[in-house]
């Protein structure tokens, strides 16, 4: 199989797509065009600041816009389009005239969807890992011409295991268009779909289990609620034993009760507040009434 030679379209947005991008110019792949988001209000200010993918971009020096326009009317230039995480459905009517492939962070057809990061860690799954498939109407069916199998720590939360994720898939990118794309092969049966996160799920049940809490804290860093105001629980650790505090329950030495075993809290965010040690929070707490997150 030939090395791909057409220039190739990227689309992208987040952190990890701007990975990718990076390692396909650092490989030598010419881009001729990157599509990203709009500008947007990220963090507290009130200014609009560019994507990831638009950082790298404007870096690099390739052109960029914020819409599929550019991609139709170059429709005639035999482009590949390469898209990671770009958040928006591509029309079919594109499609039928520049073919293009996706990094799905997963392997499928497990975790089809949105949020397969977070789903993969909030099941348990022990691997996962990034397949390099063929862009389809449907929603991530598409057949695959790469995989790479990629294992879940124990410690992974969705930021470590995405950013892992992105350089396993941004060098296996490199290395499947290096060598050729040759024929996809079909997915298969046994697909499951990792829903987009909702913020009720973010929101720890302290009746669960302390596994199922520890995974939640690890794939959505969720909130409980104290005193009438939230609290970001960034950070949790298993403890070995059997249950010694009620559900929610937080003793000063910041260990949490659950519905079977307890936690330790390692690094918290109180509403208004920068993150923090879990200990330095329950010492600002020390002349208020006993802690029970709700």
């Amino acid at each position: 199989m030939a090395a791909e030679a057409r220039p190739l379209v990227f689309l992208g947005t987040p952190p990890a797509a701007a990975v990718v991008l990076e390692r396909l110019v650092d490989a030598g792949f010419e881009i001729a065009h990157v599509v990203t988001r709009p500008d947007a209000k990220r963090g507290r200010g009130s200014s609009l600041s560019p994507s990831p993918v638009k950082e790298v971009a404007l870096r690099l020096g390739i052109p960029v816009s914020h819409g599929l326009e550019w991609v139709v009317a170059h429709r005639e230039e035999n482009l590949l389009g390469i898209v990671v995480a770009y958040g928006r459905i591509i029309p079919a009517s594109i499609l039928a005239h520049t073919p293009m492939i996706n990094i799905h962070f997963s392997l499928l057809p497990r975790w089809r969807g949105a949020a397969p990061v977070e789903r993969a860690i909030l099941a348990g799954d022990t691997t996962t890992g990034v397949c390099i498939m063929d862009i389809e109407e449907t929603l991530d069916t598409g057949a695959v011409y790469a995989r790479e199998e990629v294992a879940i720590s124990d410690a992974a939360t969705s930021v470590s295991l995405t950013n892992e994720l992105a350089q396993t898939g941004a060098d296996l990118l490199v290395r499947t268009l290096k060598t050729g794309l040759g024929t996809p092969i079909a997915q298969g049966d046994g697909e499951t779909y990792a829903k987009k996160i909702s913020v009720e799920e973010q929101r720890i049940d302290w009746s669960l289990s302390a596994v199922q809490i520890h995974r939640q804290v690890r794939a959505l860093r969720s909130y409980a609620v104290v005193g009438g105001s939230r609290i970001k629980i960034l950070e949790v650790a298993l403890v070995d034993g059997d249950a010694t505090l009620a559900p929610g329950e937080v003793e000063s030495d910041c260990y949490v009760g659950t519905g079977q075993g307890d936690l330790l809290l390692v690094r918290v965010q109180p509403e208004g507040k920068g993150p923090m040690p879990a200990a330095d929070w329950m010492r600002g707490r020390a002349t208020l009434a006993p802690t029970q997150f709700l």
